[in-house]
């Protein structure tokens, strides 16, 4: 590998340099925002950016009583902190009727691909039913903004996990209006998250095991935990202003999308060893590459960040409300196979993994 290349590679080493303020973070000088998945690893970088700049009030949501307390004990400015699921419709009227939150940053979300696989109704519980509430909550009492932290998943899905994620990406944008700006962006794979392939290739490296690639062609995006931020509070940006944008998905410079075993072999040299790459296959809903738009969706054009605008499917808002009695209704009734039909119905292009089909098959002849 060239001296070049281990420059142009230097971003998925530990504990990059840092690079001082964040452009964006000053827009949120004196306003009063809540940050959903406070304590997540985005989730507590938006809250310091944030916390720089001096608002007004800084309300924080998450579930994990330890990434809460994580996070708070890193902040020195006044705010509030709040210990619960974003489902819980009561608790977010308490949060909001109490701090009138003007932008909600809505980061609170599960993930893991093949572990949501094993688990669709807490998936759909969280990603859907819970950003259905917290946006519903915002309109509900006069909220300006809100921003959804989606992922390049939810194009195309194969997982449950992506799915979800497209579902609550329709949420917002059918929730959107002029009185409240809604969009949601679209992240790629954000370098250092936990249970993300950088930190579980380290470890494997630091422990002298064969590192544990899922194919020899699998690609993904990448952002560095910094241009992530940068991105989200650009978001923000783009949703203030008689020019402001809503309804819409975002997409930040991903730049070129990088093989999988390449960043392995990268970070096996960049320490100094000798370790092999083994590959194990892809796993229930991976996709052996990611895309960052759908074929229907329409390129409108850029704003501030530099963040591309895309016009995507919308629901009217009584036609999604519908939809999500349905989904609730699946939850409820913990009908698995009930659920991936209406999954599927909801967005066509959502092709389930054999591990999924499976289960649904078992469930029929019970």
């Amino acid at each position: 590998m060239s001296s070049s290349d281990m420059d142009t590679w230097d971003r998925f080493l530990p504990n990059p340099p840092g690079e001082g303020g964040f452009r964006f973070a000053s827009a949120h000088a004196g306003r009063r925002v809540l940050v959903t998945g406070a304590g997540g690893y985005i989730g507590s970088a938006l809250i310091k950016a944030i916390a720089s700049a001096a608002p007004r009030c800084l309300v924080l949501l998450d579930s994990s009583e330890h990434n809460l307390f994580e996070i708070e004990r890193h902040l020195e400015l006044p705010h509030e902190g709040f210990l619960g699921s974003v489902d819980d419709t009561d608790l977010l009227d308490d949060i909001f009727s109490r701090f009138h939150p003007e932008i909600i940053y809505h980061a609170a979300a599960f993930k893991h691909v093949p572990l949501l696989e094993l688990n669709p109704i807490a998936a759909v519980r969280n990603n859907v039913i819970g950003t259905w509430a917290a946006a519903r909550a915002a309109v509900r009492h006069g909220a300006s903004e809100f921003i959804l932290i989606s992922t390049d998943k939810a194009v195309n899905p194969h997982s449950v996990m992506g799915v979800s994620k497209r579902i609550a990406e329709l949420a917002v944008v059918a929730l959107s209006s002029a009185a409240c700006r809604m969009n949601a962006i679209r992240l790629g794979n954000v370098i250092g998250s936990s249970g993300s392939v950088v930190p579980v290739f380290l470890k494997q490296i630091a422990e002298g095991r064969s590192v544990a690639v899922t194919h020899p062609e699998a690609s993904r995006w990448f952002l560095s935990l910094r241009e992530t931020v940068e991105a989200i509070l650009a978001c923000g940006i783009a949703a203030c202003g008689a020019a402001a944008c809503e309804g819409r998905i975002l997409l930040p410079d991903v730049g070129e999308p990088v093989r999988i075993a390449e960043l392995a072999k990268f970070l096996i040299h960049a320490a100094g060893k000798e370790i092999p790459v083994r590959f194990t296959g892809l796993r229930p809903g991976d996709k052996l590459t990611e895309e960052l738009s759908y074929k229907t969706e329409v390129k409108d054009g850029f704003v501030e960040g530099p963040l591309e605008v895309i016009k995507t499917r919308r629901f009217a808002p009584a036609e999604f409300e519908d939809v999500m009695e349905r989904l609730s209704g699946c939850i409820d009734s913990r009908d698995v196979s009930r659920l991936i039909r209406t999954l599927s119905s909801v967005v066509p292009e959502y092709l389930p993994s054999g591990l999924v089909l499976n289960s649904m098959a078992s469930a029929a002849r019970v």
